[in-house]
């Protein structure tokens, strides 16, 4: 193999519009890395000036995908998700991915979150909900995350479970005033308008986030609705509010009332829709930009209405914490970050996330199976909004269900940066 295609580049440049990588000579001028689709190299070409100066990024290229070993121990979602994802194309039998398909189906995880969506098309009795609260009356977790989750679980996306939950979410786009829609938002939003137009910002950004990663990129009320969030996150991201978000009230840090900034929802949205973001080419490197940077490390909260609310959706920064060796405290939040950032172009603009994917790799073996020092038991997550993708295999007793998903959502991620995959 050419050495230009392997080892470790000393400089890359990565860019959103075309997706290409580049190493950078010591002069500082760009030289074309050839891409691998399968046995065929080819020379990526990107827009003129849209080439951008080269940072550092101590990260390979090329990454192992172990087909073998993911087939045997990913369990019926892993195992259906690596033929469709991450397969050469046409590698897999057509009898084979529909019989893998029919066992995903009955899987255990896929049939739990089946069984608990109403006839309304609703998980829960809310739309948002990662877990039981008591102050906001949810039970269970919420319509969103559920249908992102089944998603992930690589459900078939024909089937009645979207088809209900998508009449919803729909509506959540929509200019449709009906109290109902609110959901678990009601009783805040009661007699509050401000309180509502949040709430239902809210709603619709996470609405999005979810359409979006279903493939409905090219619908009308999909488009006009992300056109609308990357308006506000655009409007903020080029104010001063973006460098001093905060004011003082009552012993209290809050949020500017007029502060948009990104969300968990509105990135997962524009990573899901690369059509809006060469649309919004200078929209998505500011946003990777602002991503970018060290999140607060001071707790803040929102005034909606007369009631203060802890925000757990908003991103003002990176919000991965690690050591300075680089391992994260929670692996699912990270992994989930980096597959966004991986998304929308931008993770050689973050170091921390970069930092912890190259510390990662370190503990991937030769045939590309993820063997960290000690571990005893799943990655825990610590945050939840990395509920939708992190785990996909049920644990047991075994090693490999613990190494499992993570071995998986590195090989995602290699293959969403342009990495040229190997496969074992």
């Amino acid at each position: 193999m050419d050495s230009k295609r392997s080892g470790v580049l000393k400089y890359l440049y990565i860019n959103p519009l075309c997706r290409a990588f580049a190493p950078v000579g010591d002069r500082g001028d760009l030289l074309p890395l050839p891409l691998r689709l399968g046995p065929v190299y080819f020379r990526a070409r990107c827009p003129p000036g849209s080439l951008r100066p080269g940072v550092p990024l101590e990260l390979p290229n090329q990454h192992r995908v172990p087909l073998g070993w993911l087939l045997q121990h990913g369990g019926e979602i892993i195992r259906y998700r690596t033929l469709t994802d991450l397969a050469p194309a046409g590698a897999a039998d057509p009898t084979a991915l529909e019989a893998a398909q029919a066992v995903l189906a009955e899987a255990k995880p896929v049939v739990a979150v089946i069984r608990k969506q109403k006839d309304t098309g609703v998980w829960g009795g809310n739309l948002l909900g990662l877990a039981p609260s008591a102050s906001l009356g949810i039970k269970d977790v919420g319509t969103i995350p559920q249908y992102r989750r089944l998603l992930q679980m690589g459900y078939p996306r024909s089937g009645r479970p979207f088809k209900l939950a998508e009449r919803i979410l729909f509506r959540l786009l929509s200019r449709d005033d009906d109290p109902a829609l609110l959901f678990e938002f009601q009783k805040t939003a009661k007699g509050d308008p401000h309180a509502e137009s949040w709430a239902r910002w809210v709603i619709r950004e996470a609405a999005c986030a979810g359409l979006a990663e279903a493939g409905h990129v090219e619908d009308p009320r999909l488009r006009g609705s992300a056109h609308k969030v990357d308006s506000a996150v655009s409007q903020f991201l080029r104010s001063p509010l973006a460098e001093k978000p905060f004011i003082k009230s009552g012993g209290h840090v809050i949020l500017h009332p007029e502060a948009y900034p990104p969300s968990w929802y509105s990135v997962a949205m524009v990573a899901a829709m690369p059509n809006l973001q060469r649309e919004r080419a200078g929209f998505t490197e500011r946003l990777g930009n602002y991503l970018a940077q060290p999140a607060p490390k001071k707790a803040y909260v929102l005034h909606v209405g007369k009631k203060t609310v802890k925000p757990q959706h908003l991103l003002l920064g990176d919000p991965i914490q690690a050591d300075s060796k680089g391992v994260p405290k929670d692996l699912p939040l990270a992994l989930h970050y980096i597959e966004l950032l991986a998304g929308i172009g931008a993770l050689h603009t973050a170091p921390v996330a970069t930092k912890v994917l190259g510390r990662l790799l370190k503990d991937f073996d030769e045939q590309g199976v993820w063997h960290p020092k000690g571990l005893r038991g799943l990655p825990k997550a610590t945050n939840r909004m990395s509920y939708h993708d992190f785990p996909l295999v049920t644990e047991t007793k075994s090693a490999e269900s613990r190494q499992a998903d993570v071995t998986f959502r590195v090989a995602l991620i290699a293959r969403r940066l342009g990495w040229t995959l190997e496969y074992a």
